[in-house]
């Protein structure tokens, strides 16, 4: 089976897993979780959670009261990474592709330092299933070029597999925060 029939075939089985595992209270778990110490004075990346992935919100709300700047993903078109735009819980906006929301455009661009990044599944090496779109790859490539950010996989702890396929492209994570725990990977 090539590696495309394989990430297929694995992203069933996570959303599954992902979906055996969802629980809206858990959004509040990460803030327990989340090392506040590590990442004092970073300019925070964020998502809008989707359905069926872990609310992230309360998390960013803290960090912001916290004195955290907080940014949240444009996507662009297909094959080009990610941009973020500064983003406030108060601010308005707007739908983004894959039904996505995102902050409008005249909201100042920002480079996080802390990247929270949505998955499917992750392994105890630090390897990341997405959704095939290859945004988080080519974003953390770039990200990981011009500096230093930190890219912490957000999900439940049901979504670790003891194995994935991956590719040459594939850009792990830096570590992982889940309801149950932070993790850091070698």
């Amino acid at each position: 089976m090539d590696k495309t029939s394989q990430k297929s075939r694995a992203r069933i089985q996570a959303k599954q897993r992902r979906a055996s595992a969802h629980d809206p209270a858990a959004a509040i778990e990460l803030l327990a979780h989340f090392p506040a110490a590590k990442f004092r004075g970073t300019v925070i990346g964020g998502y809008w959670p989707l359905l069926g992935e872990l609310d992230i919100r309360p998390l960013l709300e803290a960090a912001l009261g916290a004195g955290h700047r907080l940014c949240l993903p444009c996507t662009p078109r297909k094959g080009n990474p990610l941009t973020f735009r500064h983003w406030k819980p108060s601010h308005l906006l707007k739908a983004g592709a894959y039904g996505t929301r995102e902050p409008f455009a005249e909201q100042p661009i920002v480079t996080p330092s802390l990247l929270l990044v949505p998955m499917l599944a992750f392994t105890p090496y630090g390897e990341r299933l997405g959704y095939g779109g290859g945004f988080y790859d080519r974003t953390l490539e770039a990200l990981r070029r011009r500096g230093d950010v930190f890219a912490c996989g957000v999900a439940y702890a049901a979504q670790e597999a003891a194995a994935l396929p991956t590719e040459s492209f594939d850009q792990k994570l830096d570590g992982v925060l889940t309801p149950d725990y932070f993790r850091e990977f070698a």
